[in-house]
């Protein structure tokens, strides 16, 4: 799962007002924002398998401590505990929680079974959507733009920034994954590796949208629906 991953980011802001989208996006990606890092560390592994998938051509050997289900529910806690430490909003840290954990169902949905549920788990799930290219564009597409849609109606923009990065990022985040689904494989796990940690840097994009954007009242809401 790619989109939908920033659709939940997206829907989150109207459950949690306060918190920066930045915030939300960082945890909902948060699995993939260690991943890359445990990578180059060698603590998981990857290899380029084209076909395993009809979308993905990563055969994702083991990543027991980014993508574990028991492994992400600790990280989910630690999130929202961090995050409620520091900021002492609750519903941020609920949602932010969750954010972090739907990472793990979006991708036991989308995945070939590879998905373990401890770091130790010889058995691993996934249901497989990514062996139907047409389903995998539905769902995806669909939990995108419904997040936009809710995050449109949540905020608006401040100044001309506030709609430019935020529409940027929206033609970037498709052009990537249309890229990523339709395009060729990276020539190497190397590649793989020394770009995957660019996640990072969408996680600062996203801190930078919001900051431009502000929260619609009520009345506001009412009128634009």
């Amino acid at each position: 799962m790619f989109l939908g991953h920033y659709g939940v980011a997206l829907a989150s802001k109207r459950l949690a007002p306060k918190t920066s989208f930045g915030t939300l996006f960082f945890a909902a990606e948060f699995a993939d924002c260690l991943w890359p890092l445990f990578l180059l560390l060698q603590w998981e592994h990857v290899r380029i398998a084209p076909g395993i998938t009809r979308i993905t051509p990563f055969d994702f050997v083991d990543y027991p401590t980014s993508h574990s289900l028991l492994m992400d529910v600790l990280w989910a806690a630690l999130f929202g505990g961090i995050y409620y430490a520091v900021r002492r909003y609750r519903a941020g840290a609920i949602v932010a929680a969750l954010a972090v954990l739907s990472h793990w169902v979006l991708d036991w949905i989308s995945h070939r079974p590879d998905m373990p549920l401890t770091p130790w788990s010889q058995q691993k799930h996934g249901l497989g959507l990514w062996n139907s290219i047409w389903a995998t564009l539905v769902v995806e597409l669909l939990l995108f733009f419904a997040g936009l849609w809710i995050y449109l109606r949540t905020t608006r923009t401040k100044d001309r920034v506030g709609s430019y990065a935020l529409w940027a990022f929206v033609i970037l985040m498709l052009v990537l994954w249309l890229g990523a689904t339709f395009g060729p494989p990276p020539p190497d796990v190397g590649v793989l590796k020394w770009s995957a940690p660019s996640i990072w840097l969408v996680v600062v994009w996203a801190y930078w949208i919001d900051r431009h954007r502000e929260i619609r009242t009520a009345s506001t809401r009412a009128r634009i629906g």
